[in-house]
């Protein structure tokens, strides 16, 4: 009981040095809390089948990724353990001189985690379950949900993992304080605040090598994630840059701990001004003794800055771009002559029973499924053609170039064609321009941006192609953005627009069907589009046919659910790793603190004024919170390209917003670590006068 109660005691008489911990334990278990009780908070929300189907997926991942959060967190309760007890050693060595034994200050610490474990947890699942019904509000608003069935929710589920997670987390901490306390030496305890990081000049034509190198390997990593991204598309190759920038980081950071302070020596008007010499100083010794962990905090922040600014722009950009891309309320198409090479080829997607129903037309498909053509209007037919010729044919004179420039791409892809009447139909129902072709000429449309990059330089260079034995010449330097089926993302790689007595010759491949719902009410489309995702989807007929059928609001739920989980996921490992960044610094620099309150005391001794003896704290925790932010920016901008790249068939119309988050979150939780480091570091070192 003496030991509880002394327990108690040490953390009220501590309670400045755990304020980081508690900060951190309690933000960790309501961020734990909150992403883990969304399954419960989307139950009330009036969604259709789909979309309940695409959250219940998002919650499962969301579990998973629950367990990989967890060893982060425990790994940053560990990592903080061993600054308190470091910053304790001398308290447990006055223990051992007054007789109290290991055993009894392991037991010491036990109560003492158990304590703080346990006000951690009350707090952060109250303060979650708080978070938990804004959340709620964020989810409908991300599923665009009805919210007239809102009420206040607590998720038993996600208390019981936040318990059982934390729970394992803290035991693991009792043992790993007890190990570190037995193995602990008298005399290493009493001096341990004596001891101090020895500042170690390296050498600086060493430190000027390396740091050009670092230059160097950051420039080529840079590069390739831009100018040279065609070159890394392949599996393999992306780690390339990773390697590259992981290494460059490193040595930024080892090369920078010996420069600083030469460099900043020599500029000696600024360097003894006030307490400049002594800030510069501590951090450069800091930089000196954590070149490793320094890199790693930049490195997460660098991902978490991408993973936040991309994951909050895709949900609003696929949403958006669906407006241009799903402009009418259903499309079917049907693969035809399917031969069993096809099927062979293919198998995941046709399969035996397919070959028989595609010698026979759309429409008549459509009957044997007992859809009737008459819930549809502004019905619009046409066929598309294919006559053997790849991409590698139509790139003519430039696909030797672009065989070595871009060789993750497929050249031997089949291409498709439309005729001219058929196409312009098409554009006018989706509201789109209509055009007009000479005997001899073609359109190439397409919005996969990949690919029409590539074509257009055929096209600039007036590449004809050859059907039928005439050959047709490009009517524009570049290709038409346009599509012709209906998606959620840019991924039309062309279609070549032909006039109509073209296609004479050429082998029809597949027909279209694309119009509206004959409804005018929500209820009467409610029934056509059940009878197209749910009757005909379930019919006895519908293993016997190729026929795939694609409507504007399946793609609208798909869209919103996908952007809606990825945004997330994002949000989740985003705001995890830039918490833990954040406190790793805030507990290395209160560490310091307390290591260096000597120092401070001597400042004030020769004459330096609380004011001043501030000011030279603030800007040493600001240096040391502000360089591996500063090195995380600069890799962010180029990694933000690159993701962009990757991410451009989703469009990025909402990127500069998702941006502005980003920022919103790194201030307010990388701000807020670094105000509550600065505060409790200035009451430590006040501590003694």
């Amino acid at each position: 009981m003496m030991l509880f109660k002394l327990s108690f005691n040490n953390i009220k008489k501590s309670f400045k040095d755990y304020a980081i911990y508690f900060f951190t334990l309690i933000l960790g278990v309501a961020i734990f809390y909150v992403f883990n009780a969304i399954e419960s908070q989307t139950v009330l929300l009036n969604v259709t089948k789909d979309t309940r189907d695409i959250i219940q997926l998002m919650t499962n991942i969301l579990s998973g990724v629950s367990v990989f959060v967890s060893f982060i967190l425990g790994f940053l309760i560990i990592y903080a353990s061993r600054f308190l007890i470091k910053r304790r050693k001398k308290e447990f060595g006055i223990y051992l001189t007054l007789g109290m034994s290991k055993q009894k200050i392991s037991r010491l610490l036990f109560f003492e985690t158990f304590l703080i474990g346990l006000i951690s947890l009350i707090v952060g699942l109250g303060f979650g379950i708080i978070l938990s019904q804004l959340m709620s509000l964020f989810v409908a608003n991300m599923f665009e949900a009805d919210l007239t069935e809102f009420a206040f929710t607590f998720s038993f589920s996600a208390s019981f993992k936040t318990l059982v997670y934390f729970g394992i987390m803290y035991v693991l901490v009792m043992i790993f304080n007890t190990i570190n306390v037995s193995r602990c030496k008298l005399i290493d305890l009493l001096y341990a605040s004596k001891k101090s990081e020895r500042v170690k000049l390296k050498n600086s034509v060493l430190c000027t090598i390396i740091f050009g190198l670092s230059i160097f390997l950051l420039g080529y990593a840079y590069y390739l994630v831009t100018g040279g991204f065609d070159t890394i598309f392949g599996p393999k190759d992306i780690f390339k840059p990773i390697i590259l920038g992981v290494l460059g980081t490193f040595l930024l950071f080892w090369s920078a701990s010996g420069l600083l302070l030469g460099l900043v020596t020599r500029i000696r008007k600024h360097y003894y001004k006030g307490l400049n010499s002594f800030v510069f100083r501590q951090v450069s010794s800091k930089i000196n003794t954590t070149v490793f962990s320094s890199s790693i905090i930049c490195l997460m922040l660098f991902v978490t800055i991408c993973v936040l600014s991309s994951a909050l722009s895709i949900k609003n950009s696929m949403t958006a771009n669906l407006k241009s891309l799903a402009p009418v309320d259903v499309q079917f198409s049907k693969v035809l002559s399917l031969t069993e090479e096809d099927v062979n080829r293919l198998s995941f997607k046709y399969n035996f029973n397919m070959i028989e129903d595609s010698k026979i037309p759309l429409r008549e498909t459509l009957e044997k499924l007992d859809f009737d053509v008459e819930n549809l209007t502004d019905v619009t037919e046409f066929n598309i053609y294919e006559n053997g010729l790849t991409i590698r044919d139509t790139l003519g004179s430039y696909y030797d170039e672009a065989s070595k420039k871009y060789s993750f791409m497929e050249f031997d892809s089949t291409e498709s064609f439309v005729r001219l009447s058929d196409y312009n139909r098409l554009m006018e129902l989706y509201g789109r321009r209509t055009y007009t072709l000479r005997d001899d000429e073609y359109i190439l449309v397409a919005d996969y941006k990949e690919l029409v990059e590539i074509r257009n330089e055929a096209l600039k260079r007036n590449t004809p192609i050859l059907l039928l034995g005439k050959k047709y010449y490009p009517k524009f330097e570049s290709c038409e953005d346009g599509f012709i089926y209906m998606n959620s993302t840019h991924a039309n790689t062309g279609v070549f627009v032909v006039p109509d007595q073209t296609v004479e010759g050429l082998v029809v491949s597949e027909n279209v069907m694309t119009a509206n719902y004959v409804g005018k009410t929500d209820s009467e489309k409610e029934k056509i589009e059940s009878l197209i995702r749910v009757d005909m989807e379930n019919h006895e007929y519908a293993k016997y046919t190729g026929l795939e059928g694609s409507t504007k609001r399946y793609l609208y739920e798909a869209s919103v659910g996908l952007g809606a989980m990825v945004t997330f996921i994002g949000l989740y490992l985003g705001i995890i790793f830039l918490m833990s960044s954040a406190a790793i610094l805030a507990l290395k620099e209160l560490s310091e603190s307390s290591d260096n309150k000597e120092r401070f005391r001597m400042l004030r001794k020769i004459g330096a004024s609380d004011a001043m003896v501030n000011q030279a704290l603030f800007r040493q925790i600001g240096i040391f919170f502000l360089f591996p932010l500063m090195i995380a920016i600069v890799h962010s901008v180029f990694g933000i390209l690159f993701s962009n790249h990757i991410l451009s068939v989703f469009g990025n119309e909402k990127l500069l917003p998702s941006i502005v988050m980003t920022a919103f979150f790194m201030i307010m939780i990388y701000g807020g670590y670094f105000m509550i480091t600065y505060w409790c570091s200035k009451s430590i070192v006040k501590e003694r006068r």
